[in-house]
C-alpha cells in the first residue's frame, strides 16, 4: 500500500492537495490525515495472514478463523481501493498496482487453502451436545469449513465497527477508509482539485532553493517571479537584492553580469535535478552569498528591507 513512498518515482509526493507541488508532481494518492486509519487495517489484514499460514490451525477454535479470514477481507478492501485509486494504463501505475495485486491473489489462495485443509482434516473432529439444539446448530455450521467465507464477510461488519471505534479515540472519522482516497487531488477517486502548482525556474538559485533538502537549504515562503509562484531561501533574496543594487549604482557592469549569467547561468540550472546536487550548489554558492551580503549592507542603508522584500508581489 504504501510502494509509492520507496517506489523512486520521486513525482509522488507525501503531500495533500491543498498543498502546492511543482507541475511536474503528483499528490499524493492517500490522504495524509487518514494514513493511520490505513495503517491500521492493514496492519489487522497482516495479522490475520499470519495466524491462518503459520499457527496450527487444529489448535485454534473455528470461530477464530473465521474472523482471521474477516481481516484478510479488510486487507483486500483496501487493496482493492488502491487499485481503483491509481490504476491508468502506464508503467508507472501498472507496477503501483502490481503488488497489492498479488497481496489479493495470496489472501484468496490462504483461504482457499485453509478451508480445503480443515475439511480434509479435521471436519469430523467435533463435539455435539445433546441438550442445546441452537450450539449444535452453530458448531455443524463452524465445523464446515465451506461456511467461513460467507460467515467472514459477516463477522467482518462488527470486526470493522471495533476497528473504527478504536481509531475513533485518535481522532479518526468513521468514514475515514472512504476519505483517504477521496480527499486527495489527480487520481481516480479523488475529489479535490489540486492547490496552483509551483514552477522550477531557470535561475539556478531558485531551483536549488525550491528542490535541495529543506534543513540545508531552509527554504523560509514563496515568491512571484515571472508570474509564477517559486519557492524561496534567504540566499536567493541576497543573491536578487545584490543584482537590484548593482543594476541601480551600475547598470553597464549589470549588463554585463547578467549576460554572462544568462549565458552560463540557465545551462547549469538544467543540470541541478536532484535535492543533493541542489544542496552542493547551496553549499558552493556560500562564499559569494557573503560577499554579496557585504556588498548590500556596502551600500543600502536598510539591508534587511531590500532582502525581505525580494520576490514579494509587487502592489500595484
Amino acid at each position: 500500500m504504501f510502494i509509492f513512498l520507496a517506489s523512486g518515482f520521486a513525482n509522488i509526493k507525501y503531500k495533500d492537495w491543498d498543498e502546492s507541488i511543482f507541475h511536474f508532481e503528483i499528490h499524493t494518492p492517500i490522504a495524509t490525515e487518514m494514513m493511520l486509519t490505513i495503517c491500521i487495517f492493514i496492519l489487522v489484514a497482516i495479522l490475520g495472514y499470519l495466524l491462518l499460514r503459520f499457527s496450527k490451525i487444529n489448535k485454534l477454535p473455528p470461530l477464530v478463523l473465521v474472523l482471521a479470514m474477516s481481516a484478510l477481507y479488510i486487507g483486500i478492501i483496501v487493496d482493492g481501493l488502491w487499485i481503483c485509486q491509481v490504476f491508468k494504463i502506464n508503467a508507472l501505475n501498472l507496477i503501483l498496482i502490481l503488488f497489492p495485486l498479488n497481496v489479493i491473489v495470496i489472501f484468496i489462495k490462504v483461504i482457499k487453502d485453509i478451508v480445503i485443509k480443515w475439511n480434509l482434516e479435521y471436519k469430523d473432529k467435533k463435539r455435539v451436545l445433546k441438550d442445546n439444539k441452537l450450539i449444535n446448530l452453530c458448531n455443524k455450521i463452524l465445523n464446515n469449513a465451506l461456511n467461513w467465507p460467507w460467515l467472514a464477510l459477516i463477522f467482518m461488519v462488527p470486526l470493522l465497527g471495533i476497528l473504527i471505534g478504536i481509531l475513533a479515540l485518535f481522532g479518526q472519522a468513521p468514514d475515514s477508509i472512504i476519505k483517504a482516497f477521496t480527499e486527495t487531488a489527480e487520481w481516480n477517486l479523488s475529489t479535490k482539485l489540486p492547490a496552483q502548482s509551483l514552477e522550477y525556474d531557470g535561475h539556478y538559485l531558485c531551483t536549488v532553493a525550491a528542490g535541495g533538502h529543506k534543513e540545508v537549504v531552509k527554504p523560509i515562503r514563496l515568491g512571484r517571479r515571472g508570474g509564477k509562484y517559486i519557492v524561496v531561501n534567504r540566499q536567493l533574496c541576497i543573491a536578487n537584492a545584490f543584482e537590484q543594487i548593482i543594476e541601480e549604482k551600475t547598470p553597464k557592469f549589470h549588463y554585463v553580469v547578467r549576460s554572462f549569467y544568462d549565458k552560463y547561468g540557465y545551462p547549469v540550472a538544467k543540470h541541478i535535478n536532484s535535492k543533493y546536487t541542489a544542496d552542493f550548489v547551496y553549499f558552493l554558492m556560500k562564499p559569494l552569498e557573503w560577499i554579496f551580503l557585504i556588498v548590500i549592507y556596502l551600500f543600502d542603508n536598510k539591508p534587511e528591507n531590500r532582502i525581505a522584500i525580494q520576490y514579494l508581489p509587487k502592489k500595484k
